[in-house]
C-alpha cells in the first residue's frame, strides 16, 4: 500500500482506495488510498510554512539536501525501477532513462542556480546604485504526466528546489506509485518538512483545491492542451505564474537530398519509443516524393523488427499502451484514416500472441491526407502517418497547419534549407538530422502547446521573480 508524503511525513490517504493496473499484464501493480481535498489543502499550508526557511538557505545548504536526495534515490534504483515498470509497462531501457532524469535534474539545477548572477544597471544621473536580484516565487504546484512519471518529477523538483521554492506535486492518477515512493525516500533521509509534498488522488477531488487556492505562486504542468486551459481557468482566483508543456502534433520533414534509410531508422526509433506515448513523438511524417518509396520500405523494415515486451524481458523493445481505452482510441484513428483512403503498411491489429496487456504493434500508414484525424489529432500511440510533398514551401505550410507547436524534425544535407525551414517552423524546438533532447536544453512549445519551458536555465529562471533595488548614493 503506497502512501502520501505531506509535511515530511508518510501518511495514509483519506479518500477511497485505488488499484494501479500494470498495462503489460493487467494485474495489480500496487494500491493506495487517495489523498483527500483536505489533505491537498494541508500540503499547501505545509509548503507555505516551509518556504520561509528553505528560501533563506544558502545555495550550498539547499544543494547538500538535493544531492543527498539524489544519492538516496540512486541507492534504491532497482526498487524504484521495478515499481516504475510495473505501473507503466515500460521496458527496462526506457524505465532507466525515465529514472535517471530525476538524478540528473537534481544534480544539474543546483549547479545551474550557482551560475545565475544578479545585475547592476547603470544610473543615467549617477545618483543611484540600481540592482536587479532574483528571489524565489514561493509555493509551486506541479502536475505530472503519466507517460514519464520520474522524468516529469525531475523537471519540476530540480528548478523548484534549487531556486528556493517549495512545492506540492500531484502525479498522474494513472502512474502515481514511483513518485509516491520518492516521497518515502525523502522521508527516510529527513528532508526538510513541507519543502516537498506529494499528493496522489482523483483530479476531481484534489486538483480543484490546488488550483483555486491563493497559496500557489506558480502552477506548472506537463499534460494535454485542454488540461492546461482548464487549469488556467480554474486557478484565476489569484494572479499566478504558469509553465505549461502541453500537447503536440510534431511534423517530420525528410528532404530529397537526405538518406531515406537513415531518416527512417531515427524516426522509427523516436516514434515507437514509449509506445508512441510521447509529446514530442513525430505525428506527421512528410517525405519528398522522390524518396518516398525508399523511406517507406526502410520504415516498415525497422518497425517490424521491434519486439513487444516489458520490464526485464529479453529484447523488449516496446511496451504496451497505458490502458485499453487509449488503445481503442488509436484503433479508431487508424479506422478513420483507412476509411478516407490511407493504407496500413505494417501493424494495425492487436497482436494475437499477447494474451494479456494493452499491446499494439508499431504501425506505419501511408497516403495520409489533412482531412484524417491522424493528421489533426495528437496520436499518442504507436502509429506513424506518412505522406509526400514536392516543394519546401508546400511542406512548410503543411507542417505548420496545426494548432500545436511543440516539437518538429527536419532531415536535409543542405545547410541553407536547414536554416530556412527551421526558422519557418512554428514549433518550440526543431531537431535537424537527429532527434535530440537533454535537461540542459530548453523544452516547450508555442500556440496550443503551452507557455514557458522545462529543462535548462530558462526553466530555472521561471521560478524566480525579479526585484529592482535602487539605493541613493
Amino acid at each position: 500500500m503506497f502512501k502520501q508524503y505531506i509535511n515530511g511525513k508518510i501518511i495514509e490517504g483519506l479518500s477511497g482506495e485505488q488499484s494501479i493496473i500494470n498495462p503489460a499484464t493487467e494485474k495489480v501493480a500496487g494500491t493506495l488510498r487517495k489523498a483527500s481535498a483536505a489533505q491537498a489543502a494541508e500540503a499547501l499550508l505545509a509548503a507555505r510554512a516551509a518556504f520561509k526557511a528553505w528560501s533563506k538557505l544558502s545555495l550550498n545548504e539547499r544543494g547538500a539536501w538535493m544531492l543527498k536526495l539524489a544519492d538516496a534515490i540512486e541507492a534504491e534504483k532497482e526498487t524504484v525501477l521495478d515499481i516504475l515498470m510495473s505501473e507503466t509497462g515500460k521496458p527496462l531501457d526506457n524505465a532507466d532513462y525515465d529514472f535517471n532524469m530525476v538524478l540528473d535534474c537534481l544534480r544539474y539545477y543546483i549547479e545551474e542556480a550557482k551560475r545565475l548572477s544578479d545585475t547592476i544597471i547603470p544610473d543615467y544621473g549617477g545618483n543611484f546604485r540600481n540592482l536587479v536580484i532574483r528571489q524565489p516565487l514561493g509555493v509551486v504546484v506541479g502536475y505530472l504526466a503519466w507517460n514519464f512519471p520520474l522524468l516529469n518529477l525531475g523537471y519540476k523538483l530540480g528548478p523548484a528546489l534549487a531556486s528556493g521554492c517549495t512545492c506540492v506535486i500531484k502525479p498522474s492518477s494513472r502512474t502515481p506509485l514511483a513518485t509516491l515512493y520518492i516521497g518515502e525516500i525523502a522521508a527516510k533521509i529527513g528532508f526538510p518538512a513541507g519543502v516537498i509534498n506529494i499528493v496522489a488522488g482523483a483530479a476531481s477531488e484534489i486538483s480543484e483545491t490546488l488550483n483555486t487556492s491563493v497559496i500557489p505562486k506558480m502552477i506548472t504542468l506537463i499534460g494535454s492542451s485542454q488540461t492546461g486551459r482548464d487549469i488556467i481557468k480554474q486557478s484565476a482566483t489569484s494572479v499566478k505564474h504558469y509553465s505549461l508543456e502541453l500537447g503536440g502534433n510534431a511534423p517530420a520533414i525528410v528532404m530529397p537530398d537526405y538518406d531515406p534509410d537513415d531518416a527512417a531508422m531515427m524516426l522509427v526509433g523516436l516514434k515507437f519509443g514509449n509506445c508512441g506515448q510521447v509529446c514530442v513523438s513525430p505525428n506527421r511524417v512528410f517525405i519528398h516524393k522522390d524518396i518516398y518509396g525508399e523511406f517507406i520500405k526502410a520504415a516498415v523494415k525497422y518497425a517490424s523488427e521491434i519486439t513487444l515486451g516489458w520490464g526485464r524481458e529479453a529484447n523488449a523493445g516496446m511496451g504496451p499502451m497505458i490502458d485499453g481505452g487509449d488503445r481503442e482510441r488509436v484503433i479508431g484513428l487508424i479506422a478513420d484514416a483507412v476509411q478516407k483512403g490511407a493504407k496500413v503498411l505494417c501493424g494495425g491489429k492487436i497482436p494475437e500472441d499477447k494474451k494479456a496487456g494493452f499491446y499494439f504493434p508499431p504501425t506505419v500508414i501511408g497516403g495520409v491526407t489533412p482531412d484524417m484525424r491522424v493528421y489533426r489529432e495528437e496520436i499518442f500511440g504507436p502509429v506513424m502517418p506518412c505522406m509526400t510533398f514536392e516543394t519546401a514551401e508546400e511542406v512548410l505550410a503543411a507542417a505548420n497547419d496545426t494548432e500545436y507547436g511543440l516539437a518538429s524534425y527536419l532531415f536535409t544535407n543542405d545547410l541553407n534549407a536547414a536554416f530556412d525551414i527551421a526558422e519557418g517552423l512554428e514549433f518550440g524546438s526543431v531537431c535537424v538530422n537527429e532527434p535530440y533532447y537533454n535537461y540542459n536544453l530548453p523544452h516547450g512549445g508555442t500556440k496550443e502547446s503551452g507557455i514557458g519551458k522545462d529543462c535548462s536555465t530558462y526553466s530555472l529562471e521561471e521560478y524566480y521573480y525579479l526585484k529592482r533595488i535602487s539605493i541613493r548614493r
